[in-house]
């Protein structure tokens, strides 16, 4: 059975001739949550991009529901590492949230109510109401957060990629953030996020990919999420020293 299910299949990409992830092959579903795990360098960053439509393939597909999946689609939403957004964007709350709904509808199609009534449906879900004339600019990190989640509802897209998006947040928004995935996921989206705090991963993540330019393990937390798992996915990098790879005290934590 296909239909809700990403599969990814010898999925190698490079940057200027030089392999960043090589020949993965992996297969996850709606209804779960999942941790990308893995030191810097490791390829979490461009496997989500990879999926997004961002990056080109050097080999390998990528295919969701049975259908291929080529460029970028309606059907994943991405959200990128705060760094990587322009914040100074002139944008409301509101405009940035409305902006999923012109990927779902095209940009040329009239704007109908059933859009405007997602878009509130969005802004509510993420309790941004209150908030929904501000610019992007004048957010915390974790109004910015859950903007761009409330995006990526309005979107109705049933893949939703994260790239690191606990980092910045201080503890109340962490934990409302773990709280709005669990929501994510129990309306049965596929959320995948790259994450580094291993000690939070059984709490809010059921899914785990150990990635270092390869696939290492893939599975259940209960199954993968191991001390073997973790050595293997990080030792390899450990030789680089303190400012390069993870040093024992980040692996502790």
């Amino acid at each position: 059975m296909h239909s809700h299910e990403l599969a990814i299949s010898d999925l190698t990409v490079s940057y200027s001739q030089v392999p960043a992830l090589h020949h993965i092959h992996l297969k996850v579903r709606c209804g779960q949550c999942v941790a990308l795990l893995g030191p810097n360098g490791a390829g979490k960053s461009t496997l989500l991009k990879a999926l997004a439509g961002l990056l080109p393939l050097e080999t390998g597909s990528i295919s969701f529901h049975g259908h291929s999946v080529q460029g970028v689609t309606q059907d994943f939403a991405y959200l990128p590492q705060r760094e990587n957004i322009d914040w100074d964007f002139p944008a409301t709350v509101r405009g940035l949230v409305e902006m999923g709904r012109f990927l779902r509808v095209g940009w040329w199609r009239r704007y109908s109510r059933r859009d405007a009534a997602a878009v509130d449906e969005a802004i509510h879900l993420m309790q941004l109401e209150e908030l929904a004339h501000r610019q992007i600019s004048a957010l915390s990190g974790g109004q910015q957060q859950r903007t761009f989640l409330a995006r990526a509802l309005a979107q109705e897209a049933h893949v939703v990629l994260l790239d690191e998006p606990f980092t910045g947040l201080d503890k109340p928004n962490q934990d409302n953030l773990k709280g709005l995935i669990g929501r994510l996921r129990s309306q049965g989206k596929l959320v995948i996020a790259s994450h580094h705090d291993l000690a939070s991963v059984p709490e809010i993540f059921d899914h785990v990919v150990f990635l270092n330019g390869e696939l290492v393990a893939a599975g259940p937390v209960g199954e993968v999420f191991s001390e073997a798992n973790i050595q293997k996915t990080y030792s390899r990098r450990a030789f680089a020293g303190p400012h390069g790879g993870h040093t024992s005290h980040e692996l502790a934590h």
